[in-house]
């Protein structure tokens, strides 16, 4: 396919703006997507706040957004398993393939992934993208292009629950309601934990965190999160919490919470990169701490629990926003969290 693609660009922080790019042509192993939907993740904004994360520095113009879903609309001719046509969810990393970690099956751990949105590597807010057609897992008919934008975020949810080895007859915690705690929420109650306590100090957030099945809530704001768990465990604590605020006071009180020989997964980032955890207590308890980058061999078993009905991910987006207004919904995603809990871009 021929012709110009209208592509939203960070321009500066705090600024959006446009170009006309060339539509992408796919080489023999892609697929050309025509992109409906990209989620605005935490990552986004935080490059659209900062400019950087870490040792990744934004030189604009840069395109954000690596959570897509869309159409097939051409394919490579090494390509078998999708036609123009089918909608698929984008997985957002190409590994090497061939370096320890790749050949392992770890592959998330790969030391030269491109990643979508990763500076240097342009991310997805625009209307068009070639990419890797392994990487791009066929959407069944009850799932939507929207939900498959976000299998993305949901992997990292199904990845977290898994590294806490959650199954039945476990009580787990979620420190944080926002998009990942909600979808490690929903996470680990398809695979079998049947009480899972989510802990915000958002109220419309745990609403929310409510709503999409959590057996109760905290408000840390309001109670003592640690007295209010145990008093919910009868005294005991809880087998599992997937900490995903990033702060450390909720990293702190998970570990307090959990019952001796109980598991903190770790997938907040700190804002400082640190924290200063009680060791002693850790060894008294014997808790094992796990950690999260991104997932891997996530996504079939993802779109399965969506279309299964296992989890409900349309019901995490709490607003739309079209392309034209990404100026607006950058700036809507950071200035009102309280009330944005996932916002998504709709491309066309």
């Amino acid at each position: 396919m021929e012709g110009k693609m209208k592509t939203a660009v960070m321009l500066g922080i705090g600024k959006m703006g446009f170009e006309e790019r060339e539509i992408p042509v796919p080489k023999d192993d892609e697929v050309l997507v025509k992109l409906e939907y990209v989620g605005i993740c935490g990552s986004d904004l935080h490059y659209y706040e900062h400019g950087r994360i870490g040792n990744y520095i934004v030189e604009p113009p840069f395109v954000l957004g690596h959570e897509p879903g869309g159409t097939v609309v051409e394919v490579g001719k090494n390509v078998t398993h999708l036609k123009a046509g089918d909608r698929v969810a984008l997985e957002p990393g190409k590994t090497c393939g061939h370096c320890e970690f790749c050949r392992t099956g770890r592959y998330n751990l790969c030391p030269d992934v491109i990643f979508f949105a990763t500076p240097p590597v342009d991310g997805v807010f625009q209307e068009y993208i070639a990419h890797e057609a392994a990487l791009c897992f066929k959407l069944p008919d009850n799932v939507s292009t929207m939900e498959g934008a976000l299998i993305e975020p949901l992997a990292v949810g199904f990845h977290a629950a898994r590294q806490g080895g959650a199954h039945m007859g476990q009580t787990a915690v979620v420190t944080g309601a926002g998009c990942i705690g909600l979808v490690s929420m929903m996470a680990l109650k398809a695979l079998g934990v049947t009480t899972v306590y989510v802990v915000d100090i958002m109220e419309k957030r745990l609403e929310k965190a409510l709503e999409l099945g959590a057996t109760d809530v905290v408000n840390g704001k309001e109670t003592d999160t640690v007295k209010r768990i145990m008093e919910l465990t009868g005294g005991r604590g809880c087998d599992l919490v997937i900490e995903t605020s990033g702060t450390e006071i909720c990293a702190r009180q998970g570990i307090e919470m959990l019952v001796k020989g109980g598991t903190l997964v770790q997938v907040g980032y700190s804002a400082s990169g640190d924290m200063n955890l009680p060791t002693g207590l850790i060894l008294d308890k014997e808790i094992s701490i796990k950690s999260v980058f991104r997932y891997r061999h996530i996504y079939p078993m993802a779109i399965q629990a969506v279309a299964e009905g296992k989890v409900n991910l349309k019901g995490i987006v709490t607003d739309v926003f079209d392309l034209d207004d990404v100026q607006n919904a950058m700036d809507s995603s950071v200035n009102n969290k309280a009330d944005i809990v996932k916002a998504v871009v709709r491309i066309c």
